[in-house]
């Protein structure tokens, strides 16, 4: 049923059929279905909205897919002018005449996604890579015009940001338009691997996973004047303010959230958290510096998340699990596919009993491998659903932590919530959804005063 805390996973047939090798030979992987592309042109084109790294990255591997057929890039949008000037130019050094973005399909402005959206045809791919707050209007507008789309993660600041991609999956099915989303670790032949032993009992049954994003802090000065203005808040705020791109630890953790319930096949029914900043923080913007999240599915299992910025101490990067007969990692630093099984619950090199075929790309690589092949061989292909789920299980830790309440599933599947409206409006005049004090500090989230969900 929609909207109940299981059914996360994909099927290990489905999967395989996905990220099977690529099928042989560059003539079949170019065949181009008629009802997709003119028969005089089966180039697919790409519309970069939002020229960050993130988007750029994507282009990047979007051009780099084995047996792609032609592929090139060919409108890019974004607030303002110069970054799309200095993506393209890194761009082009790499990759040259499949970067075909002449400056009459370059657009800036709030409305600039939706011209390049309109310079695209059925089969090509909208690339919804700017700041979280604004995917989904962005997304909903594609599928409108039955446009693919790529929607880099975190995919909305918020639940009713979710809600409203959650409808527009429904039409991406009903117009046959594939959705490709930025959790690329799915995608990983290793990864997928051990989930097939864990579905064997290979682990005897699962009763806790580890996941951890420790790292060192990065914290936001004062603004002034420029924390008033509401693009400067689109460009300081991307992982400091919440209304912008969810935070820090959901724009970092979510893939490691996303893996447990993967793990799992599940979403959780509950949260329970806490955090806390340092004692001297002068950080101005929203963020708490530690998360530690316990999720909890309906068999009682136990995810325990944990994200944190913070100098001088312990780096940690992985995500492990616990059976009742052995212990296993699942991924570790940057997404690398570190993944093995241990001879009980000692985790380290000595004890490791499997470890599958390394992967031979990166997670990133293959996510886009798949996308391509799909397009080109019209395979259903909707991610969207799966992606807002675990998003909703990352903003449920979020609010869990910030609130100091436990929240459950079905909180976040009611919850319609939103940090910054109405979305179709917002141009570089807006009213900021958030203000600093007197010392340039944004507000902070603490327990009996602080609403999200």
């Amino acid at each position: 049923m929609a909207g109940s805390p299981n059914h996360a996973g994909v099927s290990r047939r489905r999967f395989m059929q996905r990220s099977g090798q690529m099928a042989g030979s560059a003539a079949l992987l170019s065949v181009v279905p008629g009802n997709v592309f003119a028969a005089d042109d089966p180039t697919i084109r790409l519309a970069l909205i939002g020229c960050g790294g993130r988007g750029t990255g994507a282009v990047r591997d979007a051009l780099s897919v084995p047996y792609r057929g032609p592929v090139k890039l060919w409108a890019a949008a974004d607030l303002h002018s110069e970054p799309i000037r200095e993506r393209l130019t890194a761009l082009k050094q790499s990759f040259g005449k499949d970067i075909d973005v002449p400056i009459e399909r370059q657009f800036q402005g709030f409305d600039a996604y939706r011209q390049a959206i309109d310079t695209l045809r059925p089969g090509d791919i909208a690339m919804c890579t700017t700041r979280a707050y604004i995917r989904p209007l962005h997304v909903e507008y594609a599928v409108s015009r039955g446009i693919n789309v790529f929607m880099e993660k975190p995919f909305a600041s918020d639940p009713a940001g979710l809600h409203r991609l959650l409808k527009t999956a429904e039409v991406a099915d009903k117009k046959g338009v594939k959705i490709a989303a930025g959790l690329q670790c799915r995608h990983s032949p290793a990864r997928q691997a051990l989930i097939d032993r864990i579905r064997d009992g290979a682990l005897g049954e699962i009763q806790l996973i580890r996941a951890n994003r420790l790292g060192s802090a990065g914290w936001l000065n004062p603004q002034g004047e420029k924390a008033f203005d509401f693009a400067s808040q689109l460009n300081f705020g991307r992982i400091h303010l919440f209304w912008v791109g969810s935070g820090h630890m959901v724009d970092n953790l979510i893939h490691q959230i996303d893996e447990c319930c993967w793990i799992k096949d599940a979403w959780p029914v509950s949260c329970v958290a806490m955090g806390g900043r340092d004692a001297k923080s002068t950080d101005c913007g929203q963020n708490l510096a530690t998360y530690s999240m316990e999720y909890t599915f309906a068999d009682g299992t136990k995810a325990l998340c944990g994200f944190r910025r913070q100098h001088n101490a312990r780096t940690e990067f992985a995500t492990f699990i616990h059976g009742t007969q052995r212990a296993a990692q699942f991924s570790g630093q940057t997404h690398r596919a570190t993944v093995h099984e241990f001879k009980d619950q000692r985790i380290g090199r000595d004890h490791i009993s499997w470890t599958p075929t390394a992967d031979e790309h990166s997670p990133w690589q293959y996510e886009w491998n798949h996308f391509i092949e799909a397009i080109r061989k019209d395979l259903p292909y909707n991610e969207a659903r799966r992606a807002v789920y675990s998003d909703l299980t990352s903003l449920m830790g979020r609010a869990a932590t910030h609130t100091g309440a436990e929240v459950t599933w079905e909180d976040m599947m009611q919850s319609r919530f939103q940090f910054c409206r109405p979305l179709e409006t917002l141009d570089f005049q807006s009213q900021v959804p958030v203000k600093p004090d007197e010392e340039g500090r944004f507000p902070v989230p603490s327990p009996g005063h602080w609403e999200e969900v």
